[in-house]
């Protein structure tokens, strides 16, 4: 699963004594539990995060105002630590009796947790919700498996380009408006500042390379009806992974020091100054806000192919999802609208700096904070998603990816041979995960 960390923004006063109602009571649907209870318990599960103090803040007003409006129910919060979700997760699937109503979940894991039997079909209840109206279409992807929706999206969370605005006056830079500039501007402050990467990069970092070949007119892989098929080692892919691949070495980033760095490494490297540039999130700020650099960056959407144009980036973040072993079907996706609905979403950016699904929410985070627009306009260019199969996790925790990228910039292969084997072990998950 791919979490989105966090920004790390001031605490504001909330407003949080009348969390809107929905606009008219849920209608009841069928579900596995074959009960449907409009009183009793409902258990929900939540991520713990690092401050969880302003996030249980709105959840609990939200929870109020459903409580208020539900006369006989009660909820039961529990916030759960990220790191040992799957375990968690995977007993509530084989024990329907333990199992929450409803719970937070990485995104990447819909597919997953679709063909494990885990989540309601609430395609019905999301359509006649208004607020859904307005959900962006990549968001909206993440809760969606052959054509039925899963969950509503809570939060995305997208990557810009970091760079240095002093070492740029310094050098005479401009901020690099195509890929081809991004890698020769990196490797002209390397030149001209050998202590620093001109862009950290990492062997291990997937979703910060998959832009590139997106960019290049590249797929990860390619839908053939409800079965998806590698598409890692097309041409287009290879002048991605070529691109990315060319930023090791001795003129930027050494692949003895960066081959094995993920997104985290390469974030911590530009906030310590040890970089001129790096691919970080909206989720990042707060490192870089505490490190070297603070009050000496500027970060503007990575760019693409085409001088002025924008890479795609991968669209991370959470989602809520309604347990299909829930005896609450009803209040459940009752309360999944109150805790997923504009006016919580903007809470929580305001709070926590989620940034929210919904295209005129997240408008007006934009002009709230100004630092959010280049990851804003990052998400308004178009981004990207994992394949929807439950195939996607086996390939991402075997590091498929990152193996490629690694026996790349090491020598090892070069990049027909570790696309074509990336491609196999690829296919390799998609069948033995059924599509």
């Amino acid at each position: 699963m791919k979490l989105s960390a966090r920004i790390a923004a001031p605490v504001t006063a909330l407003v949080l004594a009348g969390l809107t109602a929905t606009a008219c009571a849920p209608q009841t649907s069928n579900n596995k539990a074959g009960r449907d209870d409009r009183s009793g318990t409902l258990r929900v599960w939540l991520f713990q995060e690092v401050d969880n103090a302003p996030k249980k803040q709105i959840v609990d007003a939200a929870v109020a105002a459903f409580e208020q409006r539900n006369k006989g129910a009660e909820v039961e919060v529990e916030y759960i630590p990220v790191d040992t979700r799957a375990q968690r997760v995977k007993a509530a699937f084989n024990d329907p009796k333990s199992a929450p109503d409803l719970i937070e979940y990485g995104n990447t894991d819909t597919a997953g947790y679709v063909k494990d039997g885990g989540l309601a079909d609430i395609t019905a209840e999301f359509g006649a919700w208004a607020d859904a109206e307005d959900t962006d279409p990549t968001a909206k992807s993440s809760v969606t498996v052959d054509g039925r929706i899963y969950g509503a999206p809570l939060f995305v969370g997208v990557r810009a380009l970091y760079y240095r605005t002093d070492v740029f006056k310094e050098l005479g830079l401009t901020a690099p408006k195509s890929q081809a500039e991004l890698i020769s501007t990196a490797k002209k402050i390397h030149k001209a500042k050998p202590d620093l990467y001109g862009i950290a990069v990492g062997g291990a970092y997937t979703y910060g390379a998959a832009p590139f070949i997106w960019a290049n007119g590249g797929e990860l892989a390619t839908a053939n009806g409800s079965t998806y098929t590698s598409a890692i080692n097309s041409e287009a892919a290879r002048k991605g992974i070529a691109s990315y691949t060319s930023l090791f070495g001795d003129d930027n980033c050494p692949a003895a020091k960066c081959a094995q760095m993920g997104g985290n490494a390469t974030v911590t490297a530009f906030a310590s100054g040890k970089a001129a540039m790096a691919i970080g999130g909206d989720f990042s700020h707060a490192a870089v806000e505490a490190g070297a650099v603070k009050g000496r960056y500027g970060v503007v959407p990575l760019p693409g192919v085409t001088a002025g144009s924008i890479a795609p980036a991968f669209a991370g973040g959470n989602n809520l999802g309604v347990m299909k072993s829930s005896s609450h079907r009803t209040l459940a996706v009752d309360l999944m609208k109150s805790l997923a609905g504009k006016e919580t979403q903007g809470k929580l950016f305001d709070a926590m700096g989620f940034l929210p699904t919904y295209t005129d929410i997240r408008a007006e985070a934009a002009r709230k904070e100004p630092f959010v627009k280049p990851f804003i306009d990052s998400l308004a260019a178009g981004t990207k998603f994992v394949p929807a199969s439950p195939g996607w996790g086996q390939i991402d925790a075997s590091l498929v990816l990152p193996t490629m990228f690694q026996e790349v910039v090491s020598g090892r292969k070069d990049v027909k041979t570790a696309s074509d084997d990336a491609a196999k072990k690829m296919d390799a998950a998609f069948a033995a995960a059924g599509r």
